[in-house]
């Protein structure tokens, strides 16, 4: 391990950094963990429990100006199943688009890490429930978005990443409000992310 380490920051430090400059634009191609947190609010009385979900994202970054990038998150429709009181009650869907004010840090090397701030809207849809018609409302929050980028080449990287997402949104049953689902997921991601 003693003589594998230099070898590896050697290949770190001579492995070229990634331009991010006013005017380039990003895509990444990769999969999002959506882990919602513990103890998801009261609804009909009983204690809510969200699952987690896994689908692929894509992320499309404009410069403004050097390292200051505007990103917007996609993804495929989640999938959560609905737990109240240990029991399953149903599930939903749910697409949480988000803007993000992104700043990488030049650090002028191989790993560029970056923090970011923005605005998400989450929509939810199929929302299905033996106890009757489901309906949970649409989602306005901030987010907060950090990670890093660790470059392939020149025009190329890895990215890892972590958002934490305001998502609160009303439940109704039948027409009538049962209460607040509070998602407040960590959102984790890894990506391949071209620059052009």
């Amino acid at each position: 391990m003693k003589t594998l380490l230099p070898a590896v920051l050697a290949c770190l430090i001579a492995a070229p950094a990634l331009a991010q400059e006013a005017g380039q634009f990003t895509i990444g191609l990769g999969v999002g963990l959506v882990q919602p947190k513990d103890d998801n609010g009261i609804v009909a009385g009983g204690t809510t429990e969200i699952g987690n979900s896994t689908r692929p994202t894509v992320t499309f970054e404009y410069f403004l100006r050097d390292n200051l990038g505007l990103e917007v998150l996609a993804a495929t429709p989640f999938k959560h199943d609905i737990r109240i009181g240990g029991t399953s009650i149903g599930s939903t869907k749910q697409l949480p688009p988000t803007v993000s004010l992104n700043w990488h840090f030049p650090t002028g090397g191989a790993i560029t890490p970056f923090v970011g701030v923005g605005l998400n809207y989450t929509t939810f849809f199929e929302d299905r429930s033996p106890l009757g018609d489901l309906k949970i409302k649409d989602s306005w929050g901030l987010a907060a978005h950090l990670g890093a980028d660790f470059a392939v080449n020149d025009k190329a990287a890895v990215r890892l990443d972590l958002r934490y997402i305001d998502i609160n949104s009303d439940v109704y049953l039948n027409g009538t409000k049962v209460g607040e689902v509070e998602v407040n997921p960590l959102v984790a991601g890894v990506s391949y992310v071209l620059t052009f």
